[in-house]
């Protein structure tokens, strides 16, 4: 099956990865990325980004530049991305410019260069908060409102004030955009899946989680709770975690996202679908904060501050069934 893979975004923290995963199963892997300062620094090709990669540099909003690099292609994979719930928020231009246009760019360049499958990165964040139950029952459309943070009361409620238990998120859950950026990434998971089976080209959604692993950049402030905590350690200052700390979040190493990508970019079980790609695990940010300290070697406590930001969910963590 190998053949020419083009990865959007491949010389960002995932598509690198998932090149080295694809070059050792026998894939050639080309990479399209516009190497952005806030991410790439100084805008050269990163070290860590295989030598057997061929990096085209380019935007992907550039009719142009895409239609050269899906010349020759079998495969998409699809990362290119503008990231970060917060600063999608105040960059919202800029955001649905490369997320939604880029996204179109290339879809419609695909049309004259057709391949045989087609991967695009979504996110959690679609799903807002994730999935509750009270005694049982599932509890739909839960979120938090500003009066409530502002008290403290940190956990969601039902309507009739009860306790909700967090439990693993399914696909299936409702989605609910509460940022720019969750909604790109819905809108660039349903412009995939509309366009391959318009046009018979297989398609999978991939919804990641919280992401960490090697290369994840410490000095851009939008990168994954991880290295961000890293880098402020590294710098002898405590970790600073917002609410009590003790909101969940599924955490997967990049090797298992990369592994999960050639996984569906070779089979046919997910065609068509969307996908949790996450560990099926759950952590507390207190306890990840603590674990990083003692993985660092230092004895730095993380410092709770008690703030909020509007728009932060409080729990979600995957279901994994329909990935394994």
């Amino acid at each position: 099956m190998p053949g020419r893979v083009l990865i959007t975004g491949g010389a960002g923290f995932i598509g690198s990865h998932v090149a080295d995963h694809l070059l050792g199963r026998g894939y050639q892997v080309r990479a399209l990325d516009s190497l952005v300062e806030q991410v790439h620094g100084s805008g050269k090709r990163p070290d860590y980004l295989n030598t057997e990669v061929e990096l085209q540099v380019g935007d992907v909003r550039d009719p142009t530049a895409v239609n050269r690099a899906l010349d020759g292609v079998d495969y998409v994979v699809h990362f290119a991305a503008r990231v970060g719930v917060g600063q999608s928020m105040y960059e919202i231009a800029e955001y649905t410019s490369v997320n939604g246009t880029g996204t179109a760019v290339l879809l419609e360049a695909m049309l004259d260069r057709p391949v045989a499958k087609l991967l695009v990165a979504s996110s959690m964040s679609v799903y807002g908060e994730g999935r509750y139950v009270s005694r049982g029952r599932e509890m739909p459309a839960v979120e938090r409102d500003a009066a409530q943070l502002e008290r403290g009361h940190w956990d969601p409620r039902g309507p009739r004030g009860e306790r909700l238990e967090p439990v693993p998120t399914p696909e299936r859950k409702r989605v609910s955009l509460s940022s720019i950026y969750a909604l790109n990434k819905y809108e660039q998971e349903r412009m995939c899946l509309l366009f391959g089976s318009s046009y018979d080209v297989p398609t999978v959604a991939l919804r990641f989680f919280n992401v960490y692993g090697p290369y994840q950049a410490l000095s851009n402030p939008y990168t994954g709770v991880l290295a961000i905590f890293a880098g402020r350690l590294l710098n002898g200052k405590p970790p600073l975690i917002f609410e009590d700390g003790q909101q969940r979040r599924d955490f997967v190493h990049v090797s298992d996202v990369a592994r999960a990508c050639a996984l569906a970019l070779a089979g046919h079980a997910a065609d068509g679908q969307v996908v949790n790609v996450a560990s099926g695990n759950s952590y507390s940010v207190c306890e990840i904060a603590e674990r990083l300290a003692q993985v660092m070697g230092m004895t730095t406590e993380p410092q709770i501050t008690g703030k909020y930001r509007v728009g932060d969910i409080r729990h979600c963590f995957a279901d994994i069934s329909l990935a394994a």
